[in-house]
């Protein structure tokens, strides 16, 4: 089955002082229910919760509004499902918001998140697939540490750029850090990611890591690569020749940093591949100065205009 494809709209509000005050995210995608009921064509809570009605930023007016969609084919669960274009939208349109505001990303990431405390979904009487509080405070802290892991504000090479993204994904809280390297004709390269993950209690830390591992680079595939497209009632795409997905010497180097937690053990294979995307995005930005709010980018940019 396939994953599914989705068209967002986000709008922010600024008072006089520059600070976000409003927020509107409007989103429609098939929803995976229309592969069991073919009438379904709204989105279901358990996947609006992946993200969309759980966001953490501590602005006064929020709203979330949703709207039809027609499958045109069987939509299945992809790993990291609705957080994937969820995460997309809400961490590059924040990016954008810090730009706007002539402020820097991080700095604007970490001030929309506001006060440490509890997001209980459930109590707020939305029906969500985790009905765990959301600790914002966590967030905050792997957002920091990847930062500055990652040497955040370092003087970078020309035609190099920064993006930070984070997200709560499978009770699990994590952060990454892009640097992409974009060269005169629109070819680009990603030399190096960060990526952290507080995922609660952890056994096995090696295989934490390979999951993450992993994740930057199932992340780096589908925002560069992975297109699945129709023509005539069929797939055109038959295999891994024209289904790209990232080879070895595309691979960045890739440094996880693990949070040591008490805390209950949460999801680990697929909370790190939502903040890959937004954080590449934000870096190409950074780079280049143009937005790219449509994937997969391709391996090269149209930096005309």
């Amino acid at each position: 089955y396939f994953h599914s494809v989705s068209a967002q709209r986000l709008e922010a509000g600024l008072d006089a002082e520059g600070s976000v005050v409003a927020w509107r995210h409007r989103l429609c995608y098939p929803s995976i229910m229309s592969t069991f009921d073919p009438s379904v064509r709204e989105a279901a809570p358990l996947e609006l919760g992946l993200g969309a009605q759980n966001v953490p930023y501590a602005i006064p007016n929020l709203r979330l509004e949703t709207g039809p969609a027609d499958a045109k084919v069987r939509i299945g669960w992809l790993r990291s499902v609705c957080n994937i274009f969820q995460s997309f939208g809400i961490n590059a349109f924040s990016d954008e918001i810090a730009h706007a505001r002539g402020v820097d990303p991080l700095e604007n990431l970490l001030e929309l998140l506001g006060p440490d405390r509890e997001i209980d979904v459930a109590a707020l009487g939305l029906e969500a697939t985790e009905n765990y509080p959301f600790e914002t405070g966590r967030l905050r802290r792997i957002i920091q540490r990847v930062a500055d892991e990652a040497g955040w504000g370092r003087n970078l090479p020309p035609g190099h750029g920064l993006g930070i993204a984070g997200q709560y994904s499978f009770l699990s809280y994590v952060a990454a850090v892009v640097e992409v390297a974009v060269q005169d004709d629109g070819s680009w390269s990603v030399p190096r990611v960060d990526i952290g993950i507080d995922c609660g209690t952890y056994v096995n830390p090696d295989r934490v890591r390979a999951q993450q591992e992993g994740a930057v680079i199932f992340g780096l595939s589908l925002a560069r690569d992975s297109l699945i497209t129709a023509a005539n009632g069929r797939i055109e795409q038959g295999n891994y020749n024209d289904y790209r997905v990232l080879r070895i010497g595309q691979a960045p180097e890739t440094r996880v940093h693990l949070v040591d937690s008490e805390a209950p053990p949460a999801g680990v294979g697929e909370p790190g591949v939502p903040p890959i995307a937004p954080a590449l995005v934000n870096a190409l930005f950074t780079a280049t100065g143009r937005r790219f709010r449509e994937l997969p980018l391709g391996p090269r940019l149209d930096l005309s205009g």
